[in-house]
C-alpha cells in the first residue's frame, strides 16, 4: 500500500487550519502545518512535501513572498504550490504570486480536493533525470479546438506570449500530433464542449497517451499538461467529469488572459523541472567524482577506525556479558539460598527427632554400663547388658536416619555436578521427596507414575532446584490437605514430568505472569516470587518448556517438557 501524498498547510488563523487539515486528512492526505512563512521556509529546509497549500494573506511575509522565495531556491522552484485567496481579486492574487493554481476561501471544498489531486498528478515522475535537456527552451503548445476563429484566437494569445504552438481540430489529428515523432508538447488545451469532437472522450484518450509518455519516461519522454476549456464558469459536476478525464486544469473561454496565465503557470513548471534535472545531471556527475575521491580516502581511515571499534565494542560486549552472568549467578543463588533456608529448617527438626532420640538412650546406656562395672559380677548382669543392646540398636536407627537425611540433602545439592549427565528420574524425584517431607508430613498424599523413560540427560539442577521449587508451591497450596500426583512419561521426541495438585489452582489470568521474576501470589513475607522464575530459565536452558494448566482435580497442573535432542 503507498503511502499518503504529504501536504504542507501555512495558514496563520487556528480555526480554518483545523477545518483544513480535518478536511484535508479525512480525504487520505498527511498535512503537517505552519503558521507563517517564515516558519514554513525553515520547515522546507528539514524535509520536503509533496505540495504546499498557503493563504495569500499572512502575517509577516505574504503569499506573494512566500512563492517568490520557493521559486528562487533550485530545492523547491519546481515544488507544487496552491494558493488560498479572497473571493475577489482571486485570479491576480493565485498566479501572478507564482502559485501553480488557487482557489478561492469561499469556493467547494470539493473544488479544493480536485485541484490538489489534479497538482499531484501532474507531479508524477517530475524528480526523474532527462540527459540532453537543453538550459532554456521554449514552452510547446497544442491548441485543440473545432472552432477556426478561436482556435487561431488562443494560438496568437499563446505565441505572443513566446510559445511555439501547434494545432488540430479534431480527435484524429490530436492523437496524430501527439504520437507524431518529435512531437514533444509540454501543454495541451482542449475545448470540452466542442461540437466537432467528444471533448471528455478525447480528454481520456489524450490522457492515456500521456499515461504512456509516463511509462516511458525513463527513455527521456517528458510528460505534458492538458488543460480543459469551457464556455462559461464551468458546474460542479463537470469539473467533476473533467477532472476524471484526466484534465490537470479546466477554464473558461470567456477571459483569454486567465486561460493564458494558466498555461503559463504549467509550463513554468514543466521547464522547472527539466531545468532541476538537466542541472542535477551536471552536478550529479562532479558530486560523484567528489565522492568518490573522499569514499577512497576515508575507505583506509573507516578500516582503522572500524577495526578499533570492533574491538571495543567486543571487549565491551564481553564485560556486559560477563555482568549479566554475575548478576544472573547472583540472582540463582539468591532464590536457592532462600528455599534452601526453608529446608534446613524442615531438616533440622528432622534431625532434632532421632537426635533427642539417641541422646536419651545414650544417658540409660551410660548408666547401666556404671552399674556393670560396680559389681563385676551382678546377678542381672544378662538382663543389663541386654537392655543395653535394645539402647544401642535404637541409637543405631536414629543414627541411620540422621544419615541418610544428610546423605539426601548432598544428593540435592549435587554441587560438583554442574553438567549434564544421565539423571535416574525416579530417584532424584524420591530425594526432593525426602527434603520436604515435614512440609508434606500425613496431610498431603504424594501418587508416583514414573511410566516414563527412567534417565534423560540434563543438569541435576532440572530436576532438584525445579521439581523442589513446583513440590513445595503444591504443598504451600494446601494448607490442610490434599493429594499430589507426579507421573513421568516419553515419546520419541520429548521426555515429560506432570506435577499436579488438588489445590486451588491458579486462575487463569495469572497464569501469564506467575513465572516472571518476584511475581508471587503469596502473602509478604512468604515467598521471594524466584522460585519459578529460576525454574523456567533452568528448563529453558535445556531447550525445554514450563507450562502450567488445570488438574484434573480442580488445582494446577505443572508440566516440564524436554526435548530428547537436547544434550
Amino acid at each position: 500500500m503507498s503511502e499518503p501524498a504529504r501536504l504542507l498547510l501555512v495558514e496563520d488563523s487556528e480555526t480554518q487550519a483545523l477545518e483544513l487539515r480535518l478536511l484535508l486528512e479525512g480525504h487520505g492526505f498527511s498535512v503537517e502545518r505552519c503558521a507563517t512563512a517564515e516558519a514554513a521556509l525553515d520547515h522546507l529546509n528539514t524535509r520536503l512535501p509533496d505540495l504546499v497549500v498557503a493563504d495569500h494573506h499572512l502575517p509577516g511575509m505574504n503569499g506573494d513572498e512566500f512563492a517568490r522565495q520557493l521559486r528562487l531556491s533550485l530545492r523547491t522552484r519546481a515544488l507544487p504550490l496552491l494558493m488560498l485567496t479572497g473571493a475577489r481579486d482571486g485570479e491576480r492574487q493565485g498566479l501572478e504570486s507564482g502559485a501553480d493554481a488557487y482557489v478561492a476561501k469561499s469556493a467547494d471544498r470539493d473544488i479544493l480536493i480536485l485541484r490538489i489531486r489534479a497538482l499531484l498528478r501532474e507531479r508524477l515522475g517530475g524528480g526523474s533525470e532527462a540527459p540532453g535537456a537543453s538550459g532554456f527552451r521554449r514552452g510547446r503548445v497544442l491548441v485543440v479546438d473545432g472552432s477556426a476563429t478561436y482556435r487561431t484566437f488562443l494560438a496568437g494569445l499563446l505565441a505572443h506570449e513566446g510559445h511555439l504552438v501547434s494545432v488540430a481540430d479534431t480527435a484524429e489529428a490530436t492523437l496524430a500530433a501527439l504520437d507524431a515523432d518529435g512531437a514533444a508538447f509540454d501543454c495541451v488545451t482542449i475545448d470540452l464542449l466542442g461540437t466537432a469532437y467528444d471533448g471528455l472522450g478525447l480528454c481520456r484518450a489524450v490522457d492515456a497517451r500521456r499515461a504512456a509518455d509516463i511509462a516511458a519516461r525513463e527513455a527521456g519522454t517528458p510528460t505534458f499538461h492538458v488543460v480543459g476549456i469551457a464556455g462559461s464558469t464551468p458546474a460542479k459536476d463537470f469539473l467533476v467529469q473533467a477532472f476524471a478525464a484526466g484534465a490537470d486544469d479546466v477554464v473558461s473561454k470567456i477571459d483569454g488572459d486567465v486561460l493564458v496565465m494558466r498555461v503559463r503557470s504549467l509550463v513554468r513548471r514543466k521547464l522547472l523541472e527539466e531545468d532541476n534535472r538537466r542541472i542535477a545531471g551536471e552536478f550529479g556527475a562532479r558530486e560523484r567524482a567528489l565522492e568518490r575521491a573522499r569514499a577512497e580516502a576515508e575507505a583506509a581511515e573507516a578500516r582503522a577506525a572500524l577495526a578499533g571499534a570492533l574491538e571495543q565494542a567486543n571487549s565491551d560486549l564481553a564485560t556486559a556479558n560477563r555482568k549479566l552472568t554475575d548478576a544472573q549467578a547472583k540472582l540463582v543463588q539468591a532464590a536457592k539460598m532462600a528455599s534452601l533456608g526453608e529446608l534446613v529448617a524442615g531438616i533440622a527438626h528432622e534431625i532434632n527427632n532421632p537426635l533427642a532420640f539417641i541422646l536419651a538412650h545414650q544417658g540409660t546406656v551410660e548408666r547401666l554400663l556404671t552399674e556393670v562395672a560396680a559389681d563385676p559380677a551382678p546377678a542381672d548382669a544378662p538382663r543389663l547388658l541386654k537392655k543395653c543392646g535394645d539402647r544401642v540398636g535404637a541409637m543405631r536407627m536414629g543414627l541411620t536416619r540422621i544419615q541418610d537425611l544428610v546423605l539426601n540433602l548432598r544428593k540435592f545439592s549435587r554441587l560438583d555436578e554442574g553438567e549434564r549427565a544421565l539423571v535416574n528420574v525416579p530417584d532424584a524425584i524420591e530425594t526432593v521427596l525426602a527434603l520436604i517431607q515435614h512440609k508434606l508430613g500425613d496431610r498431603i498424599g504424594v501418587v508416583r507414575d514414573f511410566s516414563g523413560r527412567p534417565e534423560i540427560h540434563c543438569t541435576p539442577a532440572l530436576l532438584n532446584q525445579v521439581v523442589m521449587n513446583i513440590l513445595g508451591n503444591a504443598a504451600d497450596a494446601m494448607p490442610e490437605a490434599g493429594t499430589i500426583t507426579i507421573l513421568t512419561a516419553s515419546t520419541d521426541e520429548i521426555d515429560e514430568i506432570r506435577i499436579s495438585d488438588t489445590g486451588p489452582g491458579i486462575p487463569e489470568p495469572l497464569r501469564e505472569r506467575i513465572f516472571e521474576p518476584f511475581f508471587t501470589t503469596k502473602p509478604v513475607g512468604a515467598g521471594t516470587g524466584l522460585g519459578l522464575a529460576i525454574a523456567y530459565s533452568v528448563v529453558q536452558a535445556h531447550s525445554g518448556t514450563l507450562t502450567v494448566e488445570a488438574a484434573p482435580g480442580g488445582g494446577a497442573c505443572f508440566i516440564i517438557g524436554i526435548p530428547r535432542q537436547a544434550r
